[in-house]
C-alpha cells in the first residue's frame, strides 16, 4: 500500500483529504506536529507529500527545499493562494504539482495517481536507485553521497541493492544469499556478515558508516536518519 503524508493545518479540509485518498486504498498520515515536519517525514518515508503553503511555524516552502535535500518523493502543493508567482515559487522549490483550494477531490486523486504513476511504474528502467540522498549505480556498482563516490565489489553491490530496493524493511538473510547464490557466488551465513561488514567499512568511506542496520536474527535494513 502506498503512503500518502499531508501537511495541511486547516482540520476540516485535512479530514477531506484523508477520507477521500483512504477510499482509493492509499495509507494517509496526516502531519499534527508542524514543527516537526522533516521529522515525521523520516519516520513516514512516504510515496508522496501534499504540501499546503502557509503552515505553522515554517512555511510550506521552507519544508518542501528540506525534504528535496533527501528525497526525490513526489510533492504537491495544495493552497488557497492562486497566483501565478506562488504556482512558480512552488516548481523552483522543488515541487512537481500545484492544486488550488477549493478543490474537486475527483480532481486531487487523478493527479494524485498520475503522480504515482509517474514517479514508480516505471522505477526499474532507472539505471539507478536513491535513498535519502544517496545514490547506488546500478550499472557501475558505485555508491555516491554529498559528492563523494566509492566504487563496490561484486557481492557488496549485490547486497547493498537488495537494501535499496527493500528500503523501508528489513531484507532477511535468506534472500541476501539467494541474491548472491543466484550471481553464481555460493557464500554460507557467516561469509554473509563478514561481506557486511566489509560493505559498512567501505561506506564509512564516505560518511555512511551507520547506514546498515541489523536486526539479530533476522536481517539487515537501511538507517531511518542518515548521521
Amino acid at each position: 500500500m502506498q503512503t500518502i503524508m499531508i501537511v495541511e493545518d486547516e482540520r476540516v479540509i485535512r479530514d477531506a483529504i484523508v477520507q477521500e485518498l483512504e477510499k482509493w486504498n492509499y495509507e494517509v498520515v496526516a502531519v499534527e506536529d508542524f514543527s516537526q515536519v522533516y521529522t515525521q517525514f523520516l519516520a513516514i518515508n512516504p510515496q508522496l507529500v501534499i504540501l499546503d503553503i502557509t503552515l505553522p511555524f515554517y512555511n510550506g516552502y521552507y519544508w518542501c527545499q528540506e525534504i528535496r535535500k533527501v528525497s526525490q518523493v513526489p510533492i504537491m502543493f495544495l493552497s488557497s493562494r492562486d497566483q501565478a508567482m506562488d504556482i512558480v515559487m512552488s516548481i523552483n522549490m522543488g515541487a512537481d504539482d500545484y492544486m488550488t483550494k477549493p478543490f474537486e477531490p475527483s480532481v486531487l486523486v487523478a493527479k494524485i495517481q498520475g503522480m504515482m504513476r509517474r514517479s514508480y511504474e516505471f522505477v526499474q528502467q532507472k539505471d539507478w536507485l536513491e535513498y535519502k540522498g544517496i545514490a547506488l549505480q546500478l550499472g557501475s556498482g558505485k555508491v555516491s553521497y554529498e559528492g563523494n563516490v566509492i566504487e563496490l565489489s561484486k557481492n557488496e553491490f549485490i547486497i547493498l541493492r537488495v537494501l535499496f530496493e527493500k528500503q523501508g524493511d528489513i531484507a532477511p538473510r535468506e534472500d541476501l544469499m539467494n541474491a548472491l547464490w543466484n550471481s553464481d557466488v555460493f557464500v554460507d551465513d557467516n561469509t554473509l556478515s563478514v561481506t557486511v561488514a566489509r560493505l559498512r567499512k567501505r561506506l564509512g568511506e564516505i560518511g555512511l558508516e551507520k547506514l546498515i542496520t541489523t536486526k539479530k536474527g533476522v536481517g539487515y535494513g537501511l538507517a531511518e536518519v542518515i548521521e
